[in-house]
């Protein structure tokens, strides 16, 4: 049993060493290799597998999540033990489901299912209410991006099939090798293994160098970067003030060549009230640049609130206040502003849990009460919109997709702006919650798979960094460093063709979800034929 327990500590450690900004890749192709031995030889040697194989799997998949995702510690320390705890279940509840399968199948259908059971997890977790795909596998290639320009095809769930594939050859081979002791063999394996690996990447990089920019339109933007610490000056700090410094920001890079100015996620951090928007504080300070400079277009973060009166007008997401009798909803926003009286609004869409929401409230809240919100930190249910919005400048064909912090890391998702008619990424984040830390750079990186899904070029606004240009082949191209004051210009190529990816979007994991289904089936009802 020791030997099994290395095993699933040694495939939790690849794991967690391969991941993104601080990992060597490379590592993931053979850090599934262990754990499928594991399961394998429990299979073999004991006939009561079940407990033994939910609590390696436990174990592996803990020694995976500890490292990579510690950091959310610093936002909510319960909230951290909860995403820790409770991503690991998920996964190990779905390694579980291919153990059952494997004791009533063959080698080859039972695998085919392990593929198709884990894609359809990960499409599961970018779904439901307690969605957190940070670790889903296709993410791990977001600093290779000369491997991965296919993903304009797949998305991250091609990435997920690439490391499931090279590591089920690498377990066939090996499992063959110990029974059969056939060196040739497994050289031969070794060498498919080897074949899956390189002949993805060797595409990409033909795609990497014959992809051009050159040629497309361009326009000019700046981001900015106040750095204000959300712990300590954020909600000191007034709305007006926060607007000035952002006027004196945009004002050290501001030229007539500048058609956007992007803020970072909730600059604004005071309320504002929806319907005075137009007319408010806020507003008229950022148009005091506007009159100098009549062709820029302001997208900025902002909490705004909404007060309902009328419980007919109120959703599921709207929030009530028995002492004052009235609903209201809450928003994490961005809104354009140009020289048009009209300001266009956005919603954040894609929430963090019990940061941002109560997770199937209806359900919850009369069992929990107040406890999640206590324990995650939720003051109040955030609303969101269904569709995505594209921010249409004036004197410009630039079109941008305001896509605020979280949102990043969802795929298809970020393809809804791109449908609305986006030919460029503009992201507001505040990553300044997580510290110094991997989360923040995590973030940064998963962006650039965005830009290879959708071929669209990234303006970034973070508020304490880090704010960067990335072109649509997720090459990194300017930043300003974390922790750092100041504001970015940079160029952007805009691009109005719509990848097969955004056609399509996550069809890869709709095709698993399926097979997944009928492999499970069809091994639940040989058995009962067997027992009948």
């Amino acid at each position: 049993m020791k030997k099994n327990i290395l095993l699933a500590l040694l495939s939790g450690a690849l794991l967690a060493c391969a991941w993104v900004t601080y990992g060597i890749t490379a590592l993931i192709f053979i850090a599934l290799v262990p754990l499928l031995l594991m399961e394998a030889r429990i299979r073999r040697d004991y006939q009561h597998t079940k407990r033994k194989v939910f609590a390696l799997s436990y174990l592996a998949f803990l020694t995976w999540n500890i490292p990579t995702t510690w950091w959310i510690w610093y936002s909510t320390q319960i909230g951290a033990i909860f995403a820790i705890l409770a991503n690991t279940l998920l996964m190990t509840l779905t390694f579980f489901l291919y153990h059952i399968v494997a004791k009533r199948m063959n080698r080859k259908v039972s695998l085919v299912f392990l593929v198709a059971i884990w894609l359809s997890f990960e499409k599961f977790h970018l779904t439901w209410d307690v969605s957190w795909p940070w670790l889903n596998l296709g993410n791990v290639f977001s600093e290779q991006v000369t491997w991965i320009q296919w993903y304009e095809y797949t998305g991250t769930f091609g990435g997920s099939l690439w490391v499931w594939l090279v590591n089920i050859v690498l377990f066939i081979g090996l499992t063959d090798y110990l029974s059969t002791k056939n060196r040739k063999a497994f050289a031969r394996k070794v060498g498919v293994a080897m074949l899956f690996f390189a002949i993805p990447v060797v595409i990409s990089y033909f795609q990497y160098i014959n992809y051009s920019e050159a040629g497309k339109k361009t326009i000019n933007a700046i981001v900015l970067q106040p750095n204000i610490d959300p712990y300590q000056e954020k909600y000191a700090l007034s709305n007006q003030e926060v607007g000035r410094l952002l006027v004196q920001l945009a004002s050290e890079n501001i030229d007539d060549q500048v058609n956007f100015i992007i803020t970072p996620e909730t600059v604004f951090a005071e309320n504002i009230k929806l319907q005075d928007l137009p007319v408010s504080w806020e507003v008229s300070i950022l148009r005091t640049l506007l009159s100098y400079y009549p062709n820029v277009n302001w997208i900025a973060g902002a909490s705004m609130i909404e007060f309902v009166r009328d419980k007919k007008l109120t959703t599921s997401q709207s929030n009530y206040l028995p002492d004052y009798g009235f609903w209201y909803n809450d928003y994490n926003s961005a809104f354009l502003l140009n020289r048009n009286a009209e300001v266009s609004l956005y919603h954040k869409s894609k929430l963090v849990v019990a940061v941002e929401n109560f997770p199937y409230q209806q359900v919850l809240k009369p069992i929990l009460g107040e406890t999640l919100i206590n324990l995650g930190g939720t003051v109040a249910l955030k609303t969101t919109q269904p569709e995505r919005t594209a921010f249409v400048g004036v004197d410009t064909e630039g079109k941008a997709a305001p896509i605020i912090c979280y949102e990043t890391i969802y795929g298809e998702f970020v393809t809804g702006y791109i449908k609305k008619g986006a030919n460029f990424l503009a992201i507001l984040t505040n990553d300044a919650w997580w510290r110094d830390t991997q989360g923040y750079k995590q973030l940064l990186s998963y962006t650039r798979l965005r830009a290879i899904e959708t071929r669209r070029s990234v303006a970034r606004s973070a508020n304490t960094g880090v704010s960067a240009f990335i072109n649509s082949r997720g090459d990194i191209l300017k930043t300003l460093p974390y922790g750092t004051q100041g504001s970015l210009k940079g160029t952007i190529a805009l691009n109005d063709e719509v990848t097969f990816y955004v056609q399509m979007g996550d069809y890869i994991a709709r095709i698993a979800y399926f097979l997944a289904f009928f492999v499970f089936l069809y091994a639940v009802l040989r058995k009962r034929e067997k027992r009948s």
